[in-house]
């Protein structure tokens, strides 16, 4: 009994293991790749930190794959990729001065108590490598994993703080992180809003958005700017501190606060003093990075896998204020769940202004004791999502008023429901113009038919005028009724009429994302297109058909099944296809299956073939192509110049083959 019990808990810990390695994939992939991340660092560090305490404790179930061994994101492929000479490594968390204070004295049991560390601030940007020969710029590149990153050299250029020529001829290679001062920020986000756009969330995904740009004009409009924090090749100094003051020396920005401090009172007190700046600061900062300060020493005490074992990087706290929570208003989203939203008296907090936040749904004002008119502690954690994390008790006065949770919507007046076991309340009435709105809006976004021109504003200008009700009346807008409104000349409503026109022959992937079907995301919406000939074979599947395909699951499958069984959407779909909205699926006929149930991951160069070239060929024969080394890739195609993806790959002693091997494998190289 004893032994079952110890299987069952082992069972419990690595099922946690690896949910915990899905998520921060996941995370990983928003934050790196997309610039778009969904949950703040703080929340990210957490379950980061957790993941590592449960791989240490339980080594049988360690991964060389685990996020935890991995720097950073994957390069895109928008622009080309750069193997860095030096890797690209992050830095270790640690959340309390005891964990600062265990550092600081393993390093000086090892090396003395006079050891010296610098302390830095941490800069929340995008890490980017700089060199230099003969002092000339000539290449600068993204992290990347650490081991492959993009040359974005002509846009890092356009950066504040980045001279193309020094003053000097010497030959080297720094690290820096790129980041947008907050004035710049605000300025932006205010110019964003006045035209109808979505505000960019914050500053460091805006530098890493702008830096992925592929005209370094919009570059230069940003006024972007770099603080370089380490010499990482090139000529030979005693301490980091001396490096920094020389790559000052030369031309190039550094970071501006850097102590050098001996022993942990010291250590400390220049951690507390960044803390107490962080408000003050024009930039952005998450954290004080704390480093040896002699190189030698570094180079004995040497790194991990992802990480030097010579610096830590503390991370602050979620930055909290007092607030007034003046009252409590619904918002109806485009599926119909109603969210309560707390209006508050505006505080600056993180860099930002807030003056309202989600407070998630009603049963968590109950949870929290909310009340309309108490003072209440908010913080923005990482400086991405506002949220109410407790009420002040002792600051009541009797006043404040119990919210009452609703039982109509807000918008249209009809009954709210709970579907199933939701915690949610939602208005199921489709008609209902918040629903409206919302889902037009998501249906011109980027990921969906990317409509050029259709923000916000300029979608609830067209409700309010009566032009449209639903997705498919924005194919049927005329250039006369749109040049009549506000905020249209001529040039612009005819380019609103062409973007809208372009977007006829997107793929169906696109659209059925743009129909913003509960729990059916983009992959879904593509996994859905290439399943099915057309949108009228989705409309006649089962559930059992659809609950079978790849990546679906039963709730997703009712979803799909309940969207198409409404008589709305057959109207919707027969308006779309008068209009002239491609309606047929992305399904390709194929070769042959003798790739079926493989699965290829294509890394480097290949000579006279692209990858999308050598995609289709895979696809074609019925593999699948991920961008991934796992457990489940069944062969690595590699080219020259590959990266970190090889060495994933042999460490889980998966077959590498040349492009000439594959071809071999389907008799066939396509050019």
């Amino acid at each position: 009994m004893e032994k079952e019990q110890l299987s069952l808990f082992n069972y419990g810990i690595k099922e946690e293991i690896e949910k915990l390695r899905k998520e921060l994939e996941y995370h990983n992939k928003k934050y790196y790749d997309e610039d778009n991340p969904e949950i703040s660092d703080f929340e990210y560090d957490k379950l980061s930190l957790r993941l590592r305490k449960l791989e240490k404790e339980y080594p049988e179930y360690a991964n060389e794959n685990s996020p935890t061994k991995k720097v950073g994101g994957h390069s895109k492929n928008i622009f080309s990729q750069v193997k860095h000479d030096v890797q690209m490594q992050s830095l270790q968390d640690v959340f309390s001065y005891d964990d600062v204070g265990e550092f600081v004295f393993k390093m000086q049991e090892e090396y003395g108590e006079n050891i010296e560390f610098t302390v830095e601030t941490k800069i929340d940007g995008l890490s980017v490598s700089l060199e230099y020969e003969n002092g000339v710029l000539v290449k600068g590149s993204t992290r990347g994993d650490g081991f492959v990153g993009e040359d974005v050299t002509e846009n890092l250029k356009m950066v504040n703080g980045i001279p193309e020529k020094l003053f000097t001829k010497e030959t080297f290679e720094v690290r820096g992180e790129v980041y947008l001062p907050r004035k710049e920020f605000e300025s932006i986000n205010r110019k964003l809003e006045e035209s109808g756009k979505q505000i960019l969330a914050n500053p460091r995904n805006a530098a890493a958005g702008t830096l992925r740009q592929l005209d370094s004009k919009l570059v230069k409009q940003r006024n972007l700017s770099i603080f370089v924090f380490n010499l990482q090749k090139g000529k030979q100094f005693v301490t980091h501190s001396e490096s920094i003051e020389y790559i000052k020396s030369v031309g190039i920005k550094t970071i501006e606060y850097i102590k050098v401090c001996v022993g942990i009172e010291e250590v400390l007190n220049e951690i507390k003093k960044i803390g107490n700046l962080r408000d003050k600061l024009p930039y952005d900062i998450d954290g004080a990075v704390v480093k040896v300060n002699n190189l030698k020493i570094r180079e004995e005490v040497g790194t991990t896998a992802k990480v030097p074992k010579w610096a830590v990087a503390y991370k602050y706290p979620p930055e909290q204020k007092e607030t007034k929570l003046v009252d409590i208003k619904m918002q109806v989203g485009r599926t119909g769940q109603v969210t309560p939203m707390a209006i508050l008296t505006p505080v600056r907090l993180a860099g930002s202004l807030i003056s309202k936040t989600t407070l998630h749904n009603f049963d968590y004002v109950k949870q929290k004791d909310i009340k309309i008119g108490d003072t209440v502690v908010i913080q923005k954690a990482g400086d991405v999502i506002p949220e109410v994390i407790s009420v002040v008790k002792n600051k009541r006065n009797g006043d404040e008023v119990e919210y009452n949770i609703p039982t109509f919507c807000p918008v249209c007046g009809e009954k709210l429901e709970k579907l199933n076991d939701e915690v949610a309340l939602r208005c199921t009435n489709i008609e209902c113009p918040a629903q409206t709105f919302r889902s037009l809006v998501h249906f011109a976004s980027r990921d969906a038919m990317d409509i050029s021109g259709l923000g916000d504003a300029i979608v609830e200008q067209l409700i309010d005028n009566k032009l449209i009700k639903d997705i498919a009346d924005i194919y049927y807008l005329k250039y006369e009724d749109i040049v009549k409104l506000d905020r249209f000349a001529p040039k612009s409503a005819r380019n609103l009429i062409n973007a809208i026109e372009k977007t006829k022959n997107n793929s169906l992937d696109k659209l059925l994302f743009g129909f913003g079907m509960r729990h059916i995301g983009k992959k879904a919406a593509k996994v859905l297109a290439q399943n099915f000939d057309n949108i009228y074979m989705i409309k006649k599947a089962s559930l059992e058909e659809i609950n079978g395909l790849d990546d679906f699951g039963e709730i997703m499958a009712k979803s799909v099944v309940e969207f198409f069984s409404k008589e709305q959407t057959d109207i919707l779909i027969a308006k779309l296809k008068n209009a002239g909205v491609n309606l047929e699926g992305m399904k390709k006929e194929l070769d042959s299956e003798i790739l079926k149930d493989k699965t290829f991951v294509i890394t480097g160069s290949f000579d006279g073939y692209s990858r999308n070239d050598i995609t289709k060929l895979i696809e074609r024969n019925g593999g699948k192509v991920s961008g991934n080394v796992s457990k489940k890739t069944s062969f690595l195609v590699l080219g020259e110049d590959s990266g970190s993806k090889l060495i994933k790959a042999e460490s889980l002693n998966i077959p590498v083959i040349s492009i000439q091997k594959l071809g071999e494998m389907v008799e066939e190289i396509d050019k």
